[in-house]
């Protein structure tokens, strides 16, 4: 068994190297972590350029450390447990929130689906499109199809879901970044076929004892499986961006109390969409 595959966290646990905790049969939540992974394959890692400092400090850097320990706690004192979905693996093998072709604006900084660069611009991996095309089919795919089928099992089973998607952000800018330079303590994303005004109202209730929020800065957008995106607004979505040093000691390392808070704070939007808040208000 590959050293890699010694990590295990309970629920399902698959080849593509994500982890599926089911929730409540009732519930429309489904937390979506992606970026809280730390685990390379060594046949990735032999194809990274950077040695292992490098290497361990690109992690650092581009990890959302204990994103997923956030995503726990919630589910854990929500009202009605959500599903969530957890990647396991690093974003460095395959970013699974990109477009996987030209639509991906991050590809003119060598940031798409297969990062090519790092934080800073340094070359992490040779561009190869036969490569490319290999990590995509080994690891975006099956992750990208396992979410659209969880998302159609909790349509089928409540007629609408909802995807909140738990990352977290440097306090300071990092080279790669594109977005606007503010840096709130939570930023909230969006899409307009996918976050109505309700979840939206409902994220930056949750999150208002937290300092100042923002909305699209420093990064825009929310996770929709590609089968639903801008095609069925029965499923919604809201991005939470939390600032790292609003919960650990930066770049990535152990949490800090105000961990449990923001854990709490994602706790009550989860409870707020389970619970149908203004649900005439919806579209």
């Amino acid at each position: 068994m590959r050293r890699w595959w010694l990590v295990r966290h309970g629920g399902s646990e698959g080849s593509a190297g994500f982890r599926v905790v089911p929730g409540a049969a009732d519930s429309e939540v489904v937390l979506h972590v992606p970026h809280a992974g730390r685990l390379i394959p060594p046949e990735v890692r032999a194809e990274l350029l950077l040695d292992d400092a490098a290497l361990a400090a690109e992690l650092a850097r581009m990890t959302d450390a204990h994103t997923d320990l956030i995503a726990a706690r919630a589910a854990g004192s929500a009202r009605r447990t959500p599903w969530t979905f957890v990647n396991l693996l690093s974003r460095l093998v395959v970013d699974p929130e990109r477009f996987p072709d030209e639509r991906e604006s991050m590809r003119a900084v060598g940031m798409a689906a297969v990062y090519t660069r790092t934080s800073d611009g340094s070359r992490l991996r040779a561009d190869d499109p036969v490569a490319e095309e290999r990590l995509l089919d080994r690891w975006y795919r099956p992750y990208a199809r396992a979410v659209t089928e969880l998302v159609a099992a909790r349509l089928a089973a409540r007629g609408r879901v909802t995807l909140l998607d738990v990352h977290s952000y440097p306090s300071r800018r990092l080279p790669y970044e594109i977005g606007g330079t503010e840096r709130p303590a939570v930023c909230l994303g969006t899409d307009p076929a996918h976050t109505p005004g309700w979840l939206l109202a409902a994220g930056r209730a949750a999150f208002a004892g937290f300092g100042d929020t923002g909305v699209d800065t420093p990064f825009a957008g929310c996770y929709v499986p590609l089968r639903y995106y801008g095609r069925d607004r029965r499923v919604t979505a809201l991005m939470v961006e939390i600032r790292r040093d609003g919960y650990l000691v930066e770049p990535g390392g152990p949490p800090t109390d105000g961990l449990a808070a923001l854990a709490g704070a994602l706790a009550t939007l989860v409870d707020a969409v389970d619970a149908g808040t203004d649900r005439h208000h919806r579209v």
